[in-house]
């Protein structure tokens, strides 16, 4: 499944995200080698356990009950998450280009970085001449984000806040601007969206702004069938062992990876569209309809999830997609195996619905329903399925 499509040229791209229904086209700068951005993590943290430093899980006490919770802090502490993250061109160099080339929304305004990693965009709003920023940072990593801050000289101008969003008490009563890049796979995984939110009833100024103010969740179908073999059919028969019971724990898990464009089946439709400046934390659990159209005669392994971000507060809009179709990411694509292979011919529909929320456990996980049916020529399917990110 994973032949990475990346477009490694440096030309100015202009591009629209496959399957939408907007007649919106979102422009991307491509940066030079030399000129690749840093960016910010999402480490604004929730859990009680969250901001107990250097707390590592024994091996031996991992069991079936361990979720994201118990990794979500160590892991942003570590400063290769935010390599990996910094050196995501198409993340880093949007937010980058939001800032620079749109100062008016930036300049002299009081700026609230949310889950602020190194400090990157922190460093950009006080380079486009934030009047000040607080950056709110819960893991270790802030340490290292004050150093970097002091480093580059904006200690004036950038106060970095080591603390959970929901706990920490800022010198102002109000700012100006709310940014974050706050996003995880499948959109929503680690569940950092409830720290922007709480940030903005709490301390954004009416008619303030909230970037990114817009995300999109769509769905389209691919062929998969080697990959499928490899990582799904493999627990059948284990050198001559029946490990099936593993299979089921597979099929149920959510596989992060990047689609090759050419694997994609049916057309891709939008699930749901969060307008962050307005939605409540409900909001991100929903039940979405939705109906895929086949472009070809093939078959049908798994359904696709992936994301948008938009800026619509700029002077002309800019965003990115986590698209197949589009330049890749970190946040690549997230596939849920079918448990059965789907025949298609051109033309016919796979309909159902997708529902989404967070664990209730430990809502930093995602929990997900999928319903679907294909009445075609050669296959007549009707399933649910349920899939745990965690």
């Amino acid at each position: 499944m994973t032949k990475k499509n990346n477009n490694n040229n440096n030309e100015e791209e202009e591009f629209v995200s496959f399957g939408h229904n907007l007649n919106t086209k979102i422009r991307f700068e491509d940066a030079d080698e030399d000129e690749v951005a840093e960016g910010s993590g999402f480490e604004a943290a929730q859990d009680e356990s969250m901001c107990e430093a250097g707390e590592s899980t024994d091996a031996a006490q991992v069991t079936d009950d361990t979720t994201s919770a118990d990794y979500y802090f160590d892991s942003y502490s570590h400063f290769g998450i935010h390599e990996e993250m910094l050196k995501d061109v198409v993340r880093t160099k949007t937010y980058q280009n939001v800032i620079y080339q749109n100062k008016f929304l930036i300049k002299d305004k009081i700026v609230l970085d949310v889950g602020a990693g190194t400090g990157i965009l922190s460093l950009f709003c006080a380079k486009a001449g934030a009047k000040h920023v607080y950056a709110v940072e819960c893991s270790q990593m802030a340490d290292m984000a004050k150093e970097i801050v002091k480093a580059n000289g904006f200690s004036d101008v950038i106060t970095v806040l080591k603390g959970k969003i929901e706990e920490i008490e800022l010198p102002t009563p109000k700012v100006d601007v709310i940014i974050s890049e706050w996003m995880g796979y499948f959109l929503l995984f680690e569940n950092m969206l409830d720290s922007v939110l709480y940030a903005r009833n709490k301390w954004l100024v009416d008619g303030g702004i909230v970037l990114p103010d817009k995300a999109s969740l769509f769905l389209t179908a691919i062929e998969d069938s080697e990959y499928k073999e490899d990582k799904i059919e493999f627990w059948n028969s284990v050198y001559g062992f029946d490990m099936s019971c593993i299979k089921k724990k597979a099929m149920m898990e959510p596989l992060v990876d990047t689609v090759d464009q050419n694997q994609i089946v049916t057309d891709s439709k939008l699930l749901k569209t969060m307008d962050i400046s307005k939605m409540s934390s409900g909001d991100a659990s929903f039940t979405a309809p939705f109906k895929l159209v086949a472009q070809r005669n093939d078959y049908i392994h798994a359904l696709v999830a992936y994301f948008d971000v938009s800026f619509t507060m700029c002077h002309k809009l800019l965003g990115f997609s986590t698209g197949p179709r589009s330049r890749a990411t970190h946040w690549k694509q997230t596939v849920m195996y079918l448990e059965d292979v789907l025949t298609i011919c051109e033309g016919e529909t796979i309909t159902g619905s997708m529902s989404v929320s967070y664990n209730k456990k430990n809502p930093r996980d995602v929990d997900i329903k999928l319903s679907y049916s294909l009445n075609g020529q050669h296959s007549k399917v009707s399933r649910t399925q349920h899939y745990k990110m965690r």
